[in-house]
């Protein structure tokens, strides 16, 4: 009895790593010191900080790799992982510096993995940070054979001054919403129910374009590193920023608000998507669940001056993303009850 009997290849492990360097070492910056292939990645602060925070995030893709990996979409979970992490770190004002990476499988797929460090590479270059350094973890008995899990962990840098933290926020502000790509990557067990209940595959398409389904539900999640970045550089003055992730507007856009205030938002300002309006449709589902679960076509959230709205919209439409205004924030006390977003179709 050996390893490899044991199920885990350590040469076709080594034979991965050099497979996957060339988009490891494609997203190193400048301050990025020595290669693949040590105990730790190691990198160097910007300079010309005076006093840098670092901020840090971490996630996953959830069950959303189930349906990927059942259609062989592997580089856009990859795209996603980064997303997930950098959208939640960038509300602080925080820029990217390096990503990390997780994946652990039953059995090492080469092709398959492969395809997934290229979406994080991806994801990463989109960012604007490093991968630096990250795990791959052969668990044959532990993952079923084929299948894979993910996770990764993002740190970026901020000067304190400069930290968003909501507290800045104050009465009268605008609400900018910022489109989502689609579902993104959260709500995956109530999709897969919906799909398995109508029992959809590939062939499947919906919507007045006739898009098929499956591929619609799997683009990978907006990356809105570079709209940040842009709206810091041209000094909007940003209150605060919300990623609209698991749970969705009544969930997240409150934790971007300062204690005693509260989100007014006019449902009326965008449509839901169509893939929304099929998942609803198709799956009987309540509104207020529908709310709770996914982003409905809002995937990130801005928080300005009434003074700077057009200005910060002028700069989401220069970065090619969709944004409008959908709302604004009021006094906790102008409305009954102990909601922090009041304006939806449920209240």
């Amino acid at each position: 009895m050996d390893y490899k009997t044991a199920g885990v290849d350590v040469e076709a492990g080594r034979a991965f790593v050099d497979r996957i360097k060339s988009s490891v070492e494609a997203t190193h910056l400048p301050g990025v010191i020595g290669g693949l292939g040590g105990f730790g990645g190691v990198m160097r602060l910007p300079s010309g900080l005076s006093n840098p925070l670092l901020v840090a995030g971490t996630d996953g893709v959830g069950t959303k790799l189930e349906l990927a990996q059942e259609y062989h979409s592997h580089f856009g979970v990859g795209v996603d992982l980064v997303a997930m992490c950098v959208n939640d770190v960038i509300t602080s004002a925080a820029l990217p510096l390096f990503f990390l990476d997780y994946m652990a499988t039953g059995v090492l797929s080469p092709e398959a993995m492969s395809e997934v460090i290229k979406g994080i590479a991806k994801g990463c270059e989109l960012s604007g940070c490093a991968l630096l350094g990250g795990e791959t973890a052969e668990m044959p008995g532990f993952y079923p054979k084929g299948r894979y899990d993910l996770a990764g962990f993002c740190v970026a840098v901020v000067e304190e001054v400069d930290l968003i933290d909501g507290s800045a926020t104050k009465l009268g502000d605008q609400i900018i919403g910022v489109a989502s790509s689609g579902v993104h990557s959260n709500g995956f067990s109530l999709v897969r129910k919906v799909l398995e209940k109508h029992q959809i595959n590939e062939e499947t398409v919906f919507g007045v374009e006739n898009s098929p389904l499956i591929f619609s539900l799997l683009k990978p999640t907006s990356i809105y590193v570079s709209l940040v970045k842009a709206l810091l550089l041209n000094q909007i003055p940003l209150h605060g920023m919300a990623h609209i992730t698991g749970g969705g507007l009544p969930e997240n856009l409150p934790r971007c608000l300062p204690k005693g205030l509260k989100a007014s938002i006019d449902i009326n300002t965008w449509q839901k998507p169509e893939i929304f309006q099929w998942l609803q449709s198709f799956g009987d589902i309540p509104e207020s669940d529908l709310w709770n679960t996914f982003n409905l076509g809002v995937g990130f959230c801005l928080v300005v001056s009434p003074e700077a709205t057009e200005s910060a919209l002028q700069i989401c439409f220069e970065k090619g993303f969709e944004a409008w205004p959908m709302g604004r924030v009021e006094d906790f006390s102008v409305h009954e009850g102990k909601e922090r977003i009041v304006g939806l179709p449920f209240d």
